[in-house]
């Protein structure tokens, strides 16, 4: 059987992250018949001052062969149990903030009983916030408690959870990993992509190595999109109808001091046009102001940036990103397949753009045709894709469409005529009951019926349940269970360590 070829076009986490896990997964199963080359441009850089990611992350960490601490140490990581969303339900007043949680733990089953009716039924004026009453991740993230111990092996722990890091240490790292599974490294400027008379690539043109050419192109040059977008002419979809904000302002900054307590939860805190984000990596914090270029202009966002920020000693730079909430219509078009932000991108809330990398190759590696046509996979590819795309859409309006809030920007997100319309007739269901698994399809979800329970129950949606009371009588049985997750969390806080003092011992490599 003759050898094929991969050509990866662009680094970063998006290229890096593709070059070695294709390695890992195709190479094991084709005994070398498989060739990988990645081109990497000085010229298409990497966006982020602080990423976050979703729990998949350890699972692929994991099969790359990647050591947790190695990670830690040389990617200024963090753990990360879930989001803490901030003013999001209200427009603050008189200095009071609102609050809710989303973890990364599923809320709490046993003995068979489901907990979500008895809370839907409590009295709302008294009853604990949601994730506090069905989950002990809320407690110990609030009390910044790490999710693990230190003689907890690699990736695993008592609860779920995922990481902040640095984007540009993260490629590093995904680089040498990728070398030394056996893809080969060019560094070069992209200077031209020939089409054949079909409309496939037929060669790129670098200036560097002359021209190079593929079974298979990969195209991880992100928002400028050389290959899908420029070469091929792939149409965008925007979703810009349903998600609002296209544009940030970013800053990272150091730490007042070394031992500053160390958040475990991503911060995303709502403003008048969008929300901000705040990141608490090892030594710094990334943090980013996230809007809609039709409320406000980008100096009322570097303005609401630096007061989120407050008085610091020392002048910070701010950088600009602008973007378009959306996605390529098809994805994997004749030999080209995107990845990353030149595919589509939505915003950063949720943290859904590492998440979509790992979608996509781990149906390239599943899919990917080791004889015959190099497009055999390409519909069912740009199917399954698009679907989790529009899914993802749907979660994210979620948190929108919901608010409270007064501003310009809340008030339009809350019009029904911007809510998709699987998500509106999702909402008329879950009024009357919650949402459940059989809402979703496994294979083109990224998040699960629990991850919208949070959001829905945090934001103060109403389903209700009290026609079917009777129904669920065993007040009693759940009370106890209420209080058993209350007294996990308690022991959990006495037992697991402080963040930042886990975080130290890891990079001091004790």
């Amino acid at each position: 059987m003759a050898k094929r070829s991969i050509l990866i076009v662009g680094g970063g986490t998006a290229g890096w992250l593709t070059a070695a896990y294709l390695a890992r997964a195709l190479e094991l199963s084709d005994h070398g018949r498989l060739e990988i080359t990645l081109l990497e441009s000085a010229d298409i850089g990497i966006i982020g001052v602080g990423e976050g990611t979703f729990p998949t992350i350890r699972e692929t960490l994991k099969f790359l062969g990647i050591d947790e601490s190695r990670f830690i140490r040389e990617t200024s990581a963090t753990f990360k149990q879930g989001i803490r969303f901030t003013d999001w339900v209200r427009t603050p007043e008189n200095g009071e903030h609102s609050h809710f949680f989303h973890p990364f733990e599923p809320p709490f089953y046993a003995d068979g009983a489901n907990l979500i009716p008895y809370w839907l039924l409590q009295d709302e004026a008294t009853r604990p916030p949601f994730a506090e009453a069905v989950t002990i991740q809320n407690r110990v993230a609030n009390a910044r408690r790490a999710p693990k111990r230190p003689h907890e092996g690699d990736f695993d722990g008592p609860l779920n959870y995922a990481y902040h890091f640095d984007a540009a240490s993260l490629a590093q790292v995904l680089a040498e990993r990728a070398r030394e599974l056996g893809v080969r490294h060019l560094q070069g400027t992209l200077r031209e992509v020939t089409l054949d008379a079909a409309g496939a690539i037929a060669e790129i043109a670098t200036a560097e190595h002359g021209a190079l050419s593929a079974d298979l192109y990969v195209d991880c040059t992100g928002f400028r999109s050389e290959l899908i977008g420029r070469a091929m002419q792939v149409p965008f979809k925007s979703v810009r109808n349903h998600l609002f904000a296209n544009a940030a302002v970013t800053c990272k900054l150091p730490y007042e001091r070394p031992d500053a307590p160390l958040e475990s939860f991503t911060i995303a805190t709502a403003h008048e046009a969008g929300w901000t984000w705040d990141i608490g990596l090892a030594g710094a914090r990334g943090i980013g102001c996230v809007y809609s270029s039709d409320h406000i202009d980008a100096d009322r966002a570097e303005a609401i940036l630096r007061a989120y920020v407050g008085p610091r000693d020392a002048e910070y730079q701010t950088r600009r990103i602008a973007f378009e909430a959306g996605y390529r219509e098809k994805q994997w078009v004749k030999n080209c397949v995107a990845v990353g932000l030149s595919g589509g991108f939505l915003e950063p809330l949720e943290s859904t753009g590492v998440l979509l990398i790992e979608a996509a190759i781990g149906m390239i590696a599943e899919l990917f045709p080791h004889n015959g046509p190099i497009d055999a996979p390409a519909r069912r590819f740009n199917q399954l894709i698009a679907a989790r795309y529009d899914n993802i859409v749907n979660f994210l309006k979620l948190h929108y469409c919901l608010s409270q809030r007064t501003e310009p920007f809340w008030r339009e997100n809350a019009d029904p005529a911007t809510i998709p319309e699987r998500l509106r007739e999702l909402l008329e269901e879950w009024r009357y009951r919650p949402p459940s698994r059989y809402d979703f399809t496994l294979d083109v979800e990224s998040f699960a019926f629990f991850n919208y329970q949070y959001i829905l129950y945090g934001m103060g949606f109403r389903t209700d349940l009290s026609a079917g009371r009777e129904d669920f009588p065993n007040v009693a049985g759940a009370d106890k269970l209420f209080q058993r997750i209350r007294n996990f969390g308690e022991r959990a806080m006495q037992d697991l360590p402080a963040h930042r003092a886990l975080i130290a011992q890891i990079n001091a490599g004790t």
